[in-house]
């Protein structure tokens, strides 16, 4: 399998992380010292806890997708090692961040970190579970779900559009999504839900599975590849890009 990643990017946001880590950290610090010893100054101590906590959270946003080990571009790679060399991943190359070509299609990939039990339930995906831990890390290291239904339609929108700018004069492929959860201790129940809803060591069966009873050609394949490859070539260069199989 050919993987192409944003490395620059990668590297950029990963520092970004620590930066607003660290330095939320160090704000709630600042409040902390004045609130033991200045307790008067109110409008400072609440000027550091929202400072503080607001750039927590960036820096947990940022963490999640770009500094915890592995990344999710790496959670990915590992799912699909194995995949031979008629298969691209773009790593945050494309408007969506993680997209698959190959025999099997074109499928935009979202990575969700989160655990619990995960269903789709009236229409709406949920989490449940987890007990005490799974709450402590809602509020401070984990975010919800949310309605990962529209964030996978959100995405293979932005695929659609960017397709038809760099191939007006060609038929365009269906893209389609995958909901792939990292956590091992993930429970999944959603056969129901319109959208492949899978733990990552799944992800290369469906995949697989998918190329056999419904084959993208060879021909479709490396149009998509020109289209994609074209704009990275010009814009970053392809020093980037490694092979696994």
């Amino acid at each position: 399998m050919n993987i192409i990643s944003n490395d620059k990017l990668i590297r950029r946001n990963g520092r970004i992380a620590q930066i607003t880590g660290l330095g939320g950290l160090a704000v709630l610090l600042i409040g902390m010292y004045v609130l033991f010893t200045k307790p008067n100054e109110f409008t400072i101590i609440w000027a550091t806890v929202v400072a503080g906590f607001i750039l927590s959270q960036v820096g947990i946003y940022f963490t999640n997708r770009w500094a915890r080990v592995p990344r999710p571009d790496q959670h990915l790679n590992t799912a699909l090692k194995g995949l031979d060399s008629s298969y691209s991943i773009y790593h945050y190359r494309t408007p969506s961040a993680h997209l698959l070509v190959g025999p099997a299609g074109l499928w935009v990939l979202l990575p969700f970190y989160q655990r619990g039990t995960i269903s789709y339930e009236n229409g709406k995906y949920r989490q449940k579970g987890g007990g005490l831990m799974l709450g402590y890390l809602k509020i401070f290291g984990q975010e919800g779900i949310g309605r990962i239904d529209l964030e996978a339609e959100a995405e293979k929108e932005k695929i659609t559009k960017f397709l038809q700018k760099k191939m007006p004069d060609k038929e365009l492929p269906p893209v389609q999504a995958i909901l792939v959860f990292t956590d091992e201790r993930v429970e999944i129940n959603a056969d129901e839900a319109p959208i492949p809803t899978l733990q990552s060591k799944k992800l290369k069966e469906f995949i697989r599975k998918t190329a056999k009873t419904k084959p993208f050609s060879a021909d479709r394949i490396r149009e998509v590849r020109e289209a994609v490859e074209g704009t990275n070539a010009i814009l970053t260069g392809k020093e980037d890009v490694g092979e696994s199989e």
